[in-house]
């Protein structure tokens, strides 16, 4: 036993240099009315609630940091609204919804879902000032379109209303849909940083705690990352599982629409060609700390197994762990809400260390910017490119090619990665059916005949 005190290294601990915070991105952050980032968001539909969940009482949402009230109207009409009464200030959210629009609870003026007010019946309606309350003011109020069980709404200026864009992912043949919400406790950023980091399933979802999704999801696989038109963006991971090469697509179309590959249908095991998304969702900034995903879990034949067709089956999609469950739990088996959580209500961006495996953030995160600014110089931003339909890429494909010992085996996944996603791309001009057909017959193909003599034109 010795009484020398137990001494530290004077130059090996750091915390006390590192200790006062880094900051946050707060351009890509800050989503508030009248920020940057928030003018930008309010160019887009966003889902706000879903369908079945808004019943015949109103129901306060929060969105873009901002809070509103929904309503239903007229039996199947829906109205957003501002939550104060432009009279006395009364919530809206105690309303009550009748076939014309909305009526205070206060003093009974009933409000358009346009936010016209249609009476003010505590006044005489030839009175006066009655007739000019009527004529110059409005509540304020949003667009709204309901869509395969989900609501979304426009906040942005209505001489800009975009077209709502419609996703070759909304009409799949043998695809049945459910429509689910995550709600996450922190900047929408961290959230959608995920969907652009094929490295986190590896390790979060499968070499951390326990296989989230599959065993074969916890290979490293090769990285691309790609650009599609102004607001798309890709990343692709290509591994091997046994004599298989399995490879899975994650897609982004800015601001906030995502997809990526299966959760539970693939594995790596068994051949699969150009199977969809499980999920087709967006991650919605509901303030500047707290954030949804909004989406569809997909099942069929092309999606996710029919078993998950449930509210915690869309959960285990989502994230890989169900949502509510205690601390111990959260700690032993982290999932998508732990490691963005974790980081804080608002991630301080600027104390990250990005590395080639994060190029996809990086790409995704300039051009938000980029956008942004041109917003602020009087451009709007672009919405998802024009046509009938926009086509999409989350994917998962897995085609029979064993190794060649003869050669560097991870040379050989990148170019199977390449060659899968110039498949992907060269069929960009067809419809959806007929391009589908088109790029499984061209994946059958490279797996018959092998890379070098697959046909990619």
């Amino acid at each position: 036993m010795t009484d020398t005190a137990p001494s530290a290294s004077q130059t090996t601990f750091s915390g006390y240099h590192q200790s006062q915070p880094a900051g946050a991105d707060e351009e890509l952050a800050r989503i508030g009315p009248t920020t940057p980032g928030g003018e930008y968001m309010r160019r887009f539909w966003h889902p706000v609630f879903i369908t079945e969940e808004l019943g015949e009482l109103p129901s306060l949402v929060r969105v873009l940091g901002e809070d509103l009230v929904l309503f239903r109207y007229a039996g199947d009409k829906f109205g957003l609204v501002h939550k104060h009464c432009p009279h006395r200030r009364a919530s809206l959210e105690y309303g009550k919804c009748e076939p014309r629009g909305i009526r205070c609870c206060y003093h009974g003026w009933l409000f358009a879902a346009d936010g016209e007010i249609l009476e003010t019946p505590g006044e005489a309606r030839d009175a006066e000032p009655a007739a000019k309350v009527r004529a110059r003011t409005r509540l304020g109020a949003y667009p709204v379109i309901e869509f395969n069980g989900l609501i979304f709404a426009y906040l942005g200026p209505p001489d800009a209303i975009p077209e709502f864009p419609i996703y070759d992912a909304f009409k799949i043949p043998g695809i049945t849909i459910r429509p689910y919400k995550a709600p996450y406790r922190c900047n929408w950023v961290q959230v959608l940083d995920a969907i652009m980091d094929p490295v986190h399933t590896s390790f979060l979802h499968s070499q951390i705690s326990h296989a989230q999704f599959s065993e074969g999801m916890g290979e490293l696989g090769e990285l691309g990352f790609y650009e599609r038109h102004e607001n798309h963006f890709l990343g692709s991971s290509t591994r091997r599982v046994g004599d298989n090469v399995w490879v899975r697509v994650n897609e982004l179309i800015l601001p906030n629409f995502t997809q990526a590959g299966a959760a539970f249908a693939a594995d790596g095991t068994a051949s699969r060609y150009f199977g969809r998304s499980a999920f087709t969702r967006w991650v919605v900034p509901v303030d500047d700390e707290n954030s949804i995903a909004f989406g569809w879990g997909n099942f069929g034949e092309r999606g996710d197994p029919h078993e998950y067709n449930t509210k915690e089956g869309c959960e285990l999609i989502e994230q890989g762990e169900i949502l509510d469950r205690p601390d111990e739990e959260r700690q032993r088996n982290p999932a998508d809400s732990e490691a963005v959580e974790g980081m804080g209500a608002i991630s301080t961006h600027m104390g990250e260390n990005l590395m080639p495996t994060d190029r996809g953030i990086s790409l995704y995160r300039r051009r938000i910017r980029r956008q942004i600014k041109e917003l602020a110089e009087g451009s709007e931003p672009p919405q998802p490119r024009k046509g009938p339909t926009v086509h999409t890429y989350g994917q998962d494909t897995v085609l029979n090619l064993p190794a060649d010992g003869a050669n560097d085996d991870r040379s050989f996944l990148r170019q199977v990665g390449e060659t899968v996603m110039e498949i992907e791309f060269e069929h960009e001009g067809l419809d959806d059916a007929a391009r589908d057909e088109a790029i499984i017959a061209k994946l059958r193909d490279l797996e018959t005949n092998g890379l070098n003599r697959g046909s990619t034109t």
